[in-house]
């Protein structure tokens, strides 16, 4: 049997984070039994069987259909990088040629701040 700083030790996160799952229904309930100071235990193999929720999962069981998703989530990932990339080109062609911030932020999808921030960064500042 588990205390729950020994299960969240056990799944490396803190005793708070352990709780927190265990109240939502992502860890294994507490035994109904106790330990001698009156603590709530947790069955050990349950603890270490239970496939760990949150963004330190271990991706150790994923098989290829999962790897194979991931892969596509980052080929995705790099061309929204390209895109804009070449909406801040297209911006900076906008301010050159003359034209308001409000149509080229609404024609390219992005806020009248963002568009702002952009042409900040790249140096031409607001105008």
């Amino acid at each position: 049997m588990l205390t729950a700083d020994e299960c969240a030790a056990a799944w490396g996160v803190k005793t708070g984070t352990w709780l927190g799952y265990v109240s939502r229904g992502q860890a294994p309930a507490a035994l109904p039994e106790r330990d001698a100071a009156g603590r709530r235990v947790w069955d050990a193999e349950q603890v270490r069987a239970f496939p760990r929720p949150g963004a330190g999962r271990s991706r150790a069981g994923a098989g290829p259909a999962a790897e194979a998703l991931l892969a596509e989530m980052r080929e995705v990932a790099d061309r929204v990088e390209d895109l804009r990339a070449r909406q801040r080109e297209l911006l900076r062609d906008g301010k050159r040629d003359g034209l308001e911030i409000q149509a080229m932020a609404r024609a390219l999808g992005i806020s009248r701040q963002t568009a702002y921030a952009w042409l900040a960064d790249d140096g031409a500042g607001p105008t």
